[in-house]
């Protein structure tokens, strides 16, 4: 009879198991899944707040800053305004993003915007739509 014995393929999963400890932590840090959770949670928050926008027909705005010591987004509308902190760094779009009743991205003035934003967050580019105020 042909194949493999008990022992040879003990000693080959023992070998996959001592490969896999020591390598495939070297494909992955930390910090890229923290860069990624962090533009998850941006882009949730500004969906979260472009459908709030519509559904209250109120203006509402997200406050967006990165380098914080841990991540805090919170759903809770405090006078129109949400806040999002991220460990990630925001090297664009940081600040304040404000959706009008109608679910439009909108400048300081109340102007609709003419064109996309784009925020980057981790390394992750997101754009909001002009027109739509639309997050991807």
């Amino acid at each position: 009879m042909r194949g493999f014995t008990l022992v040879e393929l003990i000693t080959v999963m023992v070998i996959v198991g001592i490969l896999a400890v020591a390598v495939l932590p070297r494909f992955f840090t930390v910090s890229d899944f923290e860069d990624r959770g962090s533009a998850d949670q941006v882009k949730s928050l500004l969906r979260f707040a472009q459908k709030t926008a519509i559904a209250q027909h109120v203006p509402v705005s997200v406050v967006i800053s990165g380098g914080a010591s841990s991540s805090n987004c919170t759903t809770t509308l405090t006078g129109g305004n949400l806040t999002c902190a991220v460990k990630s760094a925001v090297t664009v779009g940081a600040g304040t993003h404000t959706f009008n009743a109608l679910g439009q991205p909108v400048d300081a003035g109340g102007v609709p915007l003419t064109a996309n934003t784009p925020l980057t967050v981790g390394g992750t580019t997101l754009t909001i739509e002009a027109e739509t105020g639309y997050v991807h």
